[in-house]
C-alpha cells in the first residue's frame, strides 16, 4: 500500500493505549498519520455529532504522545463521529484523510448492535463522506474484566489494510488471546453479545444494567467466529436506500 494520509480516532478517548497501538501501526506502515480523539471517553455515541462547545464551536488541544512524539495529536471535545466529519472537511491539517482508522476499541463490536458504537460510528461517518475507513476492536472480556493484549491486533490491521478497497468501510474484531486464529470474513450476528436492559423505572429516572446475552449465535457470524478464536472482518454498508419497487406515495 502506498503512503496515505491517515486520521486515527477512537471512542475510548485520547489517553487510551488502544489508540496509540493503532496509530503506531499506521506509522510503521509509513503513512502520514494524525491522531484526533475525544478528550474523554465517548463510548456508545454511534455517529453522533455532539460537541461540548456548542453548535458552532469545537474545542481542541494539542497533545504529545510519548510513544509517538513526532505524530501530531489532538484532544477534541467532541464525539468521534463529529471528529471524523471534521477530518473529512479538512480539519487537522487542511485536507481530508485518505483513510480513517478508528480504535482499537476496548471490547468487541459485533452484530447489528455496532450501530451504537462510537468506534464504528466514526468509520461509517468517514465512509458517508467518501473516505475509506476501518474500525478495529479487541474482544476484551468485561465481566470479569480482562487485561487487553493490544499488540496482538497489529498484524491483523496490517493484513486488512492490504485487502481494503478504496471507498469501503470494514469492521475488524480480534480475540484477546496471545495466539488468535486466522482472519475470517464474517456476517453480522443478529444483535451482539452485550445489551442494555431496564432494571427499574421511577418518576425521575430509569435504571439500566448491561447484560451478556447467552443466546445461540448464527454459524459463520462475527460472534460465532470470534468466540471460536478467529479474528473477523466484515464489510459494512453505511446509510443507503433499499432498492426495491414501491407504490407511488399518495399526493
Amino acid at each position: 500500500m502506498n503512503s496515505l494520509r491517515v486520521l486515527v480516532t477512537n471512542d475510548d478517548g485520547i489517553d487510551s493505549p488502544g489508540l496509540i497501538a493503532l496509530a503506531r501501526c499506521a506509522v510503521e506502515l509509513g503513512h502520514d498519520t494524525i491522531i484526533a480523539a475525544p478528550s474523554v471517553e465517548a463510548s456508545g455515541t454511534g455517529a453522533g455529532l455532539t460537541a461540548s462547545g456548542g453548535h458552532r464551536s469545537v474545542t481542541m488541544s494539542r497533545r504529545v504522545i510519548d510513544d509517538l512524539p513526532d505524530t501530531p495529536a489532538y484532544a477534541i471535545d467532541a464525539h468521534p463521529g463529529l471528529i471524523a466529519l471534521l477530518a473529512c472537511r479538512g480539519a487537522f491539517g487542511g485536507q481530508p484523510p485518505d483513510l480513517l482508522l478508528s480504535g482499537i476499541n476496548f471490547g468487541a463490536n459485533i452484530g447489528r448492535a455496532l450501530i451504537h458504537s462510537g468506534t464504528v460510528g466514526a468509520a461509517l461517518t468517514a465512509h458517508v463522506n467518501g473516505v475509506t475507513a476501518l474500525a478495529v476492536s479487541l474482544d476484551v472480556p468485561w465481566d470479569p474484566p480482562g487485561t487487553p493484549l493490544w499488540d496482538v491486533v497489529d498484524p491483523y490491521v496490517k493484513d486488512v489494510l492490504g485487502l481494503i478497497e478504496p471507498g469501503s468501510v470494514l469492521n475488524l474484531n480480534v480475540p484477546n488471546r496471545p495466539d488468535p486464529g486466522p482472519l475470517r470474513w464474517a456476517a453480522l450476528t443478529r444483535y451482539g453479545r452485550v445489551q442494555s436492559r431496564i432494571v427499574d423505572q421511577y418518576e425521575d429516572r430509569i435504571e439500566l444494567a448491561t447484560v451478556i446475552l447467552e443466546d445461540e449465535v448464527e454459524p459463520g457470524s462475527d460472534a460465532a467466529l470470534l468466540e471460536a478464536g478467529y479474528a473477523t472482518v466484515t464489510e459494512l454498508r453505511s446509510v443507503s436506500a433499499v432498492e426495491r419497487p414501491r407504490a407511488t406515495p399518495p399526493t
